[in-house]
């Protein structure tokens, strides 16, 4: 098996239509083109024979490397250093714009910065999967690579003094480049996908406008976060993190720009997150609007409104609403197995696509109404349209809550009355009762109201285990379920409740391990796959979150400073921690940055309280 980087070791470039990981030795193992869902171009991480890479390298193959963002942007930069000199490789995208494209550019600016250094660059592209041959064909400004439905354009940054650049063929239409620097010098290649004419020399000086104008766009941006707390500058790290997986034609939030990555090593739980989750990017609002960033909130609910008004007549089994979409709202997201690929370090099978689309997760309702609300109270209001299509939603839910469903952790062992399902459906008849007298629209008052009542006897009934003396993950289990923790965040519960703070004690107890958190325990509560998993991050900002609203500020406090030294050297997140402390699941994956700021921003407010009050 071949020697695959670890997980944490990528980090990650994007010009909001698409993304690709960059390791910490240079090479472009991930890359999807030309959306974040499209099929890979370069796919090493799943496939390190078969998948594709792009690799640039210093040919003395005796280096350190070191990693690292330009400040304040998306920018990567990655360190070289020999015997015989320092260089570096400088990674982005230039940022495409809110219409849709297939014109996409990597740009990876090659500079020597201490005495001399030969760049080795492979690039070997591996169209849909790897399932489509290529053609490739040589210019003497750079290079064309060419499947059935996408062409790569190789164009070379160069000056008219420069030697010719040598073009070895390495076999299966692949290319091999060297480039001899010294101190000082500057240099590079850019890939384009859907180019408008043939490879072309670019000037430095051009080399150097894209980058200029790209370090510009991320720092005028993230200028508008409002956040000036501790931990500023990780925040501000998974804000961007955040926007660089923002498909921006449409608002959508994907999950994670990639696919396949495992939650353990040589299991099957292995999943496309490349999609845009109702669940996950509804808690972007709350993180985009508590740093200051409208535009990209009400980009979102625009989004999630669209998707309520197509959907809201539609009555099946699993609803008005479906519980993931693509980018650009459509929902074929038919799950397939790539069988000639052998998967991060032998973990098959590698899916693309995600069955579980069709699952019925009735939190989705509260996740959904609970975002609009936060949005109103932001000034991101609903058109009339908007709510005749929420009342309609809301009357499917009326007749639908009281049954068994998947729940947010996508199980596949059967439907459970899952209690975090319950407690959502409670927010979203709650929430729409607060939006209807906000705005002084039409509503089924009496019903919501009473459904709403219904579901809070419901769950203190049945949710309450009163052996255990804890909410419990569903109906007639014992299982303690972390998705839990939100119920004091949506006000299901008081904080300080005792029955919220015997629930919170029992999770202390049961899924917290030196701070990082389990979502539950799978042989507790078989959820209907092989294999176990790492604690999920998600959850362990969940848990800091959950612990300074119970007024246990210096736990809460602990807890996050342990988290953030689980971060890779850039401060990025996947989905799950390992008992190695290695970084399992999708990455990055938007639903623990977006947790992180959460906490952050709760955990922040709390100890300036405290500050204050002791003042």
């Amino acid at each position: 098996m071949a020697d695959y980087p670890l997980i944490e070791n990528h980090g990650l470039i994007g010009d909001l239509q698409t993304a690709a990981l960059v390791t910490t030795d240079g090479t472009i193992d991930w890359f999807c083109c030309p959306r974040f869902d499209s099929p890979s171009v370069f796919g090493a991480l799943l496939d390190w024979d078969e998948g594709g890479h792009f690799t640039v390298r210093p040919a003395d193959k005796t280096y350190t490397t070191k990693q690292l963002y330009l400040p304040d942007t998306a920018i990567l930069v990655t360190r070289f250093m020999t015997e015989a000199g320092a260089g570096e490789v400088v990674d982005f995208m230039p940022v495409t714009g809110t219409t849709a494209t297939d014109r996409h550019s990597l740009v990876r600016m090659l500079r020597c910065v201490r005495g001399s250094m030969t760049f080795e660059v492979d690039i070997a592209p591996r169209f849909d999967y790897g399932r489509k041959p290529h053609t490739l064909h040589i210019t003497e400004n750079g290079a064309v690579f060419a499947s059935d439905h996408l062409e790569l354009t190789l164009h070379v940054v160069r000056e008219p003094q420069d030697e010719r650049v040598v073009h070895t063929l390495t076999g299966n239409h692949d290319l091999h480049v060297s480039l001899a620097l010294e101190a000082g010098q500057q240099r590079g290649l850019v890939m384009e996908s859907a180019a408008e004419g043939p490879p072309r020399e670019i000037r430095v000086t051009e080399f150097q406008e894209l980058f200029d104008d790209t370090r510009q766009y991320w720092r005028s941006w993230l200028r508008q976060s409002r956040y000036t707390g501790r931990w500023r500058e990780t925040v501000e790290r998974s804000a961007v993190t955040l926007k660089l997986m923002t498909y921006a034609p449409s608002g959508a939030l994907v999950a994670a720009p990639t696919a396949g990555l495992p939650e353990q090593l040589g299991g099957e739980r292995n999943w496309d997150y490349r999609f845009t989750w109702i669940r996950d990017a509804s808690f972007s609002v709350y993180a985009l609007l508590g740093l200051g960033f409208t535009d990209e909130a009400r980009a979102f609910i625009g989004w999630l409104g669209d998707r309520v008004k197509e959907k809201a007549g539609r009555d099946t089994d699993t609803g008005p609403l479906n519980i993931m979409y693509r980018v650009d709202g459509s929902s074929d997201l038919y799950e397939e197995t790539l069988e000639h690929w052998e998967g991060y370090q032998g973990s098959a099978p590698v899916r693309i696509g995600n069955g579980a689309a069709t699952q019925l997760q009735l939190d989705i309702y509260g996740e959904a109404l609970d975002s609009i609300s936060f949005a109103h109270q932001h000034g991101i209001h609903l058109d009339i349209q908007g709510w005749n299509s929420l009342r309609t939603l809301l009357d499917w839910l009326v007749d639908h809550w009281d049954q068994a469903g998947e729940g947010l952790w996508e199980t596949r062992g059967g439907r459970q009355h899952f209690t975090y399902g319950r407690v959502m459906s409670w927010v979203a008849f709650d929430r729409a009762l607060r939006l209807a007298v906000a705005h002084g629209r039409p509503a089924e008052s009496g019903r919501w109201a009473a459904e709403r009542d219904n579901i809070y006897e419901q769950v203190l009934a049945k949710g309450w285990d009163p052996g255990r003396r804890a909410f419990v993950q569903h109906y007639g289990s014992g299982v303690l379920d972390s998705s839990l923790l939100r119920m004091p965040t949506v006000g299901f519960i008081t904080p300080d409740d005792p029955m919220w703070t015997s629930t919170l004690d029992a999770m202390d107890r049961e899924l917290v391990t030196d701070s990082l958190v389990y979502r539950y325990n799978p042989e507790a509560s078989p959820d209907g796959l092989r294999g176990s998993e790492g604690t999920f991050s998600l959850c362990t900002f969940m848990y800091v979150d959950a612990l300074a609203r119970a007024g246990r500020a210096d736990q809460a406090r602990l807890v996050l400073e342990k988290m953030m030294t689980y971060a890779n050297h850039l401060g990025l997140y996947s989905e799950e921690i390992a008992l190695t402390g290695r970084q399992l699941g999708n990455f990055p994956q938007a639903f623990t940055h977006l947790a992180l700021i959460d906490a952050a921003i709760t955990l922040d407010e709390t100890l300036n309280r405290l500050q204050q009050g002791g003042d």
